[in-house]
């Protein structure tokens, strides 16, 4: 990665539609949408509307055909915008490089509907996939920013009821603490091009409806048990209010002996994987990512063979 990249590349967020300040909720997502859709959808995969566990979804499949596999995936945008259209690019070029299909899924969205109702949709969505016969071990969940979260969560729901856990998890620069006690929610202030203190507080009033967030459920980095957790690959930038969200889970999954790879790359943005084409990382991080979905979900399936 180049000065010049980073630097370009700050400069576009920055002017970028923000996911706060005055503008109404109808307002902020459009203009994520507008915003998002700038980013190419790679060529080589077909897309299906569909259906999983009640919600809209987005089948994603390779157009030279699938391998086993499934990848369950929860786009971004701070819990209260976005869709699967949104994170299409990056879940395409996921599906491109481990040719594994993708189930993107359409979540109910704050503040019309506040916790728990979008991770009751993804547990259902998870729920969905092993009612159909799927096997778990051939089931990868990802997701980035408030999908990166709800990946992780909806892993700790599904123990929490007893399903058997999925092969893995990959989160990009997830939102895993809205108790907000990070110390980079300070100390990136200014640094992220994206995100303040008071932007993350207004979408975070919107999903909490006034509950506690020091739960398990919504505060996962500082409150959650990952005893039993599937291998789980974290990457986020330095430049992040939410680098210590990643960071801390990171710290509890290895505390509670699970495999973890937490990848932290210097001076670049929220989801910086999403970035393919303006900065080599983000390539780097994509094809690592899917690396550790195809090694994933073919350990996994091999023991189940045996």
């Amino acid at each position: 990665m180049t000065i010049e990249q980073r630097r370009a590349l700050d400069d576009r967020l920055r002017a970028a539609p923000q996911a706060s300040g005055p503008t109404s909720v109808d307002q902020m997502r459009a203009g994520f949408a507008r915003f998002m859709a700038r980013f190419p959808v790679p060529s080589g995969v077909v897309r299906t509307a569909t259906e999983l566990g009640g919600r809209p979804a987005v089948l994603v499949e390779p157009l030279d055909g699938a391998r086993s596999g499934t990848i369950l995936y929860f786009h971004g945008g701070s819990f209260s915008l976005g869709s699967p259209e949104t994170a299409m690019a990056l879940t395409a070029h996921l599906v491109e490089r481990t040719g594994v299909r993708a189930v993107s899924l359409d979540y109910r969205l704050a503040p019309e509907h506040p916790f728990p109702a979008g991770l009751d949709d993804c547990l259902a969505a998870y729920r969905d996939l092993l009612v159909q016969g799927i096997a778990p071990e051939t089931i990868l969940i990802a997701g980035d920013s408030a999908g990166g979260g709800l990946a992780v969560t909806t892993a700790l729901a599904a123990k929490g009821d007893g399903l058997p856990l999925p092969a893995g998890i990959v989160a990009f620069s997830p939102g895993l603490d809205h108790t907000r006690t990070g110390d980079s929610m300070t100390t990136k202030e200014g640094i992220d091009p994206l995100f303040t203190r008071e932007g993350m507080a207004r979408t975070g009033q919107m999903y909490l409806d006034g509950q506690d967030p020091a739960q398990p459920l919504l505060a996962p980095a500082v409150l959650a048990d990952l005893t039993g957790f599937p291998p789980i690959l974290l990457q986020v930038g330095t430049n992040e209010l939410l680098l210590d969200d990643s960071v801390r889970l990171a710290d509890r999954a290895r505390d509670a002996g699970v495999d973890v790879v937490l990848d932290v790359v210097a001076d670049v943005p929220h989801v910086y994987p999403a970035f393919i084409g303006m900065l080599d990382e983000a390539d780097d991080a994509v094809d690592r990512a899917a690396l550790f979905i195809s090694q994933r979900l073919r350990a996994r399936g091999s023991k189940r063979a045996a």
